[in-house]
């Protein structure tokens, strides 16, 4: 039978599509963008006829109908990483979280620690071979296709077709549904003075021919925007957007100097316009892999000069970053900062940088704290920090004692926060 043959066989309704999914079955559904809309509308419609589905995601973009604490019994989300579509439900409690490791949760999988029954994800359309590509989240999806009972795609022709370890076979597909609705834009974070700032002092550290990473957020995107002058820079991240497009555009990206996946760039997620989805077709410059390879601390270490670039909320005096919670409340997730801060350490002249404001709510709350807030969720050790970056300057802290980390941060901290801080650090012991 010809793969035109199979695809045809396979192709179906998104109603018929659900039924593949059983009671009890985790789905498992890329990040942000690669969730597939059509699909979790229908499961959303269904809902109610399934007990006890769970959808694990990391970044859920859109708030589905299932999302709903009236049927969580029926189909309940379990996130990976929280994001505005499933905060409010993590801390009220009715949506699940697997604390993790981005790079690590391929293994889960592959390692049955985490089931992965089915597979819903978005995909390019299929080449002449056979093969779609799920370019907008091979993450831990692949490793989810390897493992799943029946793999689901909804094809969009607006989804690029990219290279790299994100191809799934026909052959391996249990139904197919198709939509052409432009795919779901993320535009640049908004960045002001202080982001401004914050993105001088990191950029005056990154050096021609570095390698970078770069988290979301307004901090690392005020970074790239002060990047456009640099030579030779290459990208291995796992987040592909339009900053990194704004690089690319400027000159200063070329991955010429990388001595790892030299002259390719490494990613395995995008979010971003439809801009960035057109530039990543078919470009032979730019690799979409699973999460395990572009984020492992020992492979994305392989780069020289890796600076990995990564916001937090929260830090004390020793250097412990709270990035995904406000005190027990969970906020976000790990997500793959601390696969970057390690890779960035291991790696040849690397510089791992975590960014803040010096405050939050109108400078009345100081950011950089004696102790976390109770119950804070820690997301970058204090053996792994190393620099840390506010509008007052930069902190280096890796080999530092824990009388020289709490001058290091104190003097980065808002001015009227300082004194408050020398004093709780004396009523510790710290000085």
């Amino acid at each position: 039978m010809s793969v035109q043959q199979l695809y045809a066989q396979k192709k179906m309704n998104a109603s018929d599509a659900v039924q593949l999914v059983h009671d009890g079955d985790l789905i498992i559904v890329p990040t942000g963008v690669g969730e597939p809309p059509t699909l979790l509308t229908a499961l959303s419609e269904q809902r109610r006829s399934f007990h006890d589905v769970k959808v694990a995601q990391i970044l859920a973009i859109r708030k589905f109908g299932y999302i709903d604490p009236e049927t969580v019994q029926h189909v309940r989300h379990v996130a990976l990483f929280y994001g505005a579509a499933t905060r409010a439900g993590g801390q009220a409690g009715w949506i699940d979280f697997i604390p993790n490791y981005f790079s690590e949760i391929p293994s889960l999988i592959s390692r049955q620690q985490m089931p992965a029954d089915v597979v819903f994800s978005m995909a390019s359309p299929m080449d002449a071979h056979g093969y779609f590509s799920l370019s907008l989240g091979a993450d831990y999806t692949m490793a989810a296709v390897a493992k799943a009972r029946a793999v689901v795609l909804e094809v969009n022709p607006n989804v690029p077709f990219a290279y790299g370890n994100c191809h799934v076979h026909i052959s391996q597909v249990a139904g197919l549904v198709e939509n052409s609705e432009p795919v779901f834009e993320v535009g640049l974070p908004k960045i002001g003075p202080v982001q401004e700032a914050i993105g001088k002092y990191v950029a005056d550290l990154i050096d021609d021919g570095s390698t970078l990473q770069i988290g979301y957020g307004g901090i690392p995107d005020a970074v790239v925007m002060q990047l456009t002058h640099k030579h030779d820079l290459g990208i291995h991240t796992e987040m592909i957007g339009d900053g990194i497009l704004t690089l690319l555009e400027s000159g200063a990206v070329t991955n010429r100097r990388k001595n790892y996946w030299p002259g390719k760039m490494l990613a395995t997620f995008a979010l971003g316009s439809s801009k960035l989805y057109k530039f990543m077709d078919r470009n032979p410059a730019l690799e979409i892999h699973p999460v395990d390879v572009t984020n492992t601390p020992a492979l994305a270490g392989k780069n020289d000069k890796l600076m990995a670039i990564n916001a937090t909320l929260q830090i004390d005096l020793l250097g412990q970053c709270g990035s995904e919670s406000l005190g027990h409340l969970p906020y976000s997730g790990t997500g793959g900062q601390a696969d970057f801060v390690r890779a960035a350490n291991l790696s040849q002249g690397g510089k791992a940088f975590i960014v803040l404001p010096s405050t939050a709510k109108g400078d009345s709350i100081s950011r950089i704290v004696p102790t976390l807030s109770p119950g804070t969720h820690v997301s970058t050790s204090k053996n792994d920090i190393n620099y840390v970056v506010t509008e007052f300057g930069v902190a280096q802290l890796r080999g530092k004692s824990a009388k020289q980390r709490a001058a290091e941060l104190i003097g980065i901290a808002h001015p009227n926060f300082r004194s408050e801080l020398t004093e709780q650090a004396k009523r510790m012991g710290v000085f």
